[in-house]
């Protein structure tokens, strides 16, 4: 006991590390991150006292706080307890899983789904499932965190294909062995820059090349296509893609993530994936929540609408202070300062005159584009228009 409420000067190598990383002290210095939201309304948060106006949630739709969302958590809380106690290859699985997972793969136009308690365990799974030794996998260099992983896990091989560039695509596939099984990994919108992934051209080389494709739609479900099925949906392509990723915690107004594809798939991915044979199954609330979310996005377009009128009116906004959006084409619109310290200044000042931002800087952006990024929902109101208004325009002004 003595030993653990007065440690010795001599530490071991990893906890010295640990205590003299100077981007660990950077992060504190700065208060950049990791912030905490004593109070939630709506778009409406409060920090330290300060109240502000969120604009860089992934909840596209803003449905979290829905009625008939917080309804369906509580009534599955008082019928199921608080947890499921288990994974799903055990002892975790539960009625309410199934049920979510047929709904969500009718939803997408697939055969079966399987839910994972993160969405970044399921992007990762979206990989690790199929991808073995001895594949290649052909990867979009600007891909999630999560994607990487689960490359990286997978042990194939594996060749960067150029941002959203279907011809470096085509060119490198073209030097590869034609017989070596090969998955290419993209995105239906890439959150940070907000691009649309170029799936037309994508899946039509694939089709060439007897490529697997796994889409990470995390962004794009609730977002684009009908009734926000996703990127797929709104190409016309569902039955072009192999597998459809995404996440729970974004239009879907829970936590947790899905994968969907083929029936022979997903029991495939179930067999053999470890995210999915050694996670915990997601909750009861959960698991409702989403099931209510999915429901009021088919019954109440509206959102939807109100989703993309704000957001055209956000970007107008952004075209009037010329401000470099990085040509997004959806909600998730990067404001894009050049360097850090510009970056810096203009997220502080969002956040002096009450607009909560995000902060992105080399090396999770590529050098030069540094930026800060926001997102739009369906809840954001008139006021919360004004407030943003003056907030960017103070912050322009200043930089």
């Amino acid at each position: 006991m003595i030993r653990h409420l007065f440690p010795s000067k001599s530490r071991n190598p990893i906890a010295e590390r640990c205590e003299k990383d100077n981007f660990t002290k950077l992060r504190h210095k700065y208060a950049l991150y990791y912030q905490i939201a004593e109070r939630q309304d709506g778009t409406q948060i409060t920090i330290d006292g300060k109240d502000l106006v969120m604009l860089a949630s992934n909840e596209y739709l803003g449905l979290s706080q829905h009625p008939k969302v917080v309804e369906a958590g509580k009534n599955a809380l008082e019928k199921w307890g608080s947890g499921t106690m288990g994974a799903r290859s055990a002892n975790g699985g539960r009625e309410f899983h199934r049920e979510l997972e047929e709904e969500l793969a009718a939803f997408l136009g697939k055969e079966a789904c399987h839910v994972f308690s993160a969405g970044y365990l399921s992007c990762m799974a979206s990989i690790t499932g199929f991808a073995q030794r001895g594949d290649i996998i052909l990867a979009d260099k600007n891909l999630h965190s999560s994607l990487w992983d689960g490359i990286r896990l997978s042990m194939a091989d594996v060749e960067r294909f150029s941002h959203n560039n279907p011809e470096h695509l085509r060119k490198i596939l073209g030097e590869l062995d034609p017989d070596t099984p090969k998955l290419i990994s993209i995105e239906g919108i890439y959150s940070m820059e907000g691009h649309i992934g170029a799936l037309p051209e994508i899946t039509q080389i694939a089709k060439e090349h007897d490529c697997f494709i796994s889409l990470d739609d995390a962004h794009g479900i609730g977002v684009l296509g009908e009734q926000g099925r996703g990127t797929a949906s709104h190409f016309g392509l569902t039955d072009k893609i192999d597998i459809i990723a995404g996440s729970l915690s974004k239009s879907l107004a829970s936590t947790g993530g899905f994968v969907a594809g083929n029936a022979s798939l997903i029991e495939f991915l179930r067999t053999h994936c470890k995210q999915a044979i050694f996670s915990a199954a997601i909750s009861p609330s959960q698991a409702a929540c989403s099931r209510a979310a999915l429901k009021i996005m088919q019954e109440e377009p509206e959102w939807k609408q109100r989703l993309w009128d704000n957001t055209r009116r956000y970007k107008a906004l952004l075209e009037d202070l010329k401000l470099d959006t990085w040509e997004s084409e959806t909600p998730a619109i990067p404001i894009v300062l050049g360097t850090r310290e510009r970056a810096y200044y203009f997220w502080k000042h969002l956040w002096e005159k009450g607009v909560f931002s995000v902060i992105s800087t080399a090396p999770g952006v590529p050098p030069g584009k540094d930026l800060v990024r926001t997102a739009i929902s369906a809840r954001h109101t008139e006021e919360d228009f004004e407030k943003i208004e003056a907030a960017l325009r103070y912050a322009n002004s200043k930089v």
